[in-house]
């Protein structure tokens, strides 16, 4: 399924609970916002859209705690978990999606190799957050993270436990 078509699904399924969704992203650099516009009348259930790319944005518009970042760094859940948090307190959206990974060519470790992404996924009552490692290029780890928060975000919308198989 592409984009397009997971954020209409995500679209239907948000439209019968009245309930709006929210991002905070940073290695997509919007990506997940710019899919859910496509939508014609996706104003009746985006209420907001974070880019948080920097560490300090991601503390000054989402209140990240900034020692998190020297504890855990960027690529965490705890990070995701708080991006997803701090996006739905500010935009009073009841779903929230976040997330932040190295996309690469570069910025990679050992510990966080190049396609290590964290998503967090959000609502009124529990964040759970996965760790992909996505394979390919930078445009491909990108698309994988857009398309499985995507994913994450229907499964919470129609009431499904956000559970890996």
């Amino acid at each position: 399924m592409n984009l397009t078509e997971l954020a209409a699904q995500l679209g239907k399924a948000l439209q019968r609970h009245g309930a709006q969704v929210c991002t905070a992203e940073s290695c997509t650099g919007g990506g997940i916002a710019e899919a859910i516009t496509r939508i014609a009348g996706s104003s009746a259930w985006f209420e907001a859209g974070y880019i948080t790319y920097s560490n300090a944005q991601k503390t000054r518009q989402l209140g990240v705690p900034a020692e998190l970042f020297e504890q855990v760094g960027a690529v965490s859940i705890e990070v995701v978990q708080a991006m997803a948090r701090g996006a739905q307190q500010n935009s009073g959206a009841r779903f929230a999606v976040a997330v932040s990974g190295v996309a690469g060519p570069g910025g990679g470790s050992e510990e966080k190799p190049v396609g290590t992404v964290w998503i967090a996924w959000a609502d009124d009552v529990q964040v759970h957050a996965e760790r992909y490692l996505f394979a390919g290029d930078r445009h491909a780890v990108r698309e994988q993270t857009i398309a499985a928060a995507l994913q994450g975000l229907i499964a919470l919308a129609v009431g499904e436990k956000l559970v890996r198989g």
